[in-house]
């Protein structure tokens, strides 16, 4: 008895292999919010913001990015006099979309029951 396999099975076997291997590679990913920010950004306030300062706030401001608020946020920051800080970022993150209101008013103290 031999030790080796049978052709047909190992020409299977390699072919599976390198399916999986194909497959298992890392896919990267299409939606990067930061990258469109940074696009966004040196295009439309290249004034006040460096591509550096473009990347910290797109990163500061992340959350609002994936809301799909990017445009909106960038609009902000580029309208703004002040230079591009992580100040003015936040700022612009904090009164545009759902969050402009500044959210539900807090809750009611305790009665005095408790």
């Amino acid at each position: 008895m031999s030790a080796c396999v049978p052709p047909p099975i190992a020409a299977l076997s390699v072919a599976l292999a390198l399916t999986l291997s194909l497959a298992c590679r890392a896919v990267e990913p299409t939606n990067r919010p930061v990258e469109g920010c940074m696009q966004a950004c040196t295009k439309r306030a290249s004034r006040q913001c460096s591509e550096e300062e473009c990347f910290r706030g797109c990163e500061f401001v992340l959350d609002r990015l994936v809301e799909k608020e990017t445009d909106n946020v960038v609009a902000c920051v580029a309208r703004g006099t002040r230079r591009c800080s992580d100040v003015v970022w936040a700022e612009c993150a904090a009164h545009i979309g759902p969050h402009a209101d500044g959210g539900p008013p807090p809750p009611p103290p305790p009665s005095e029951d408790d």
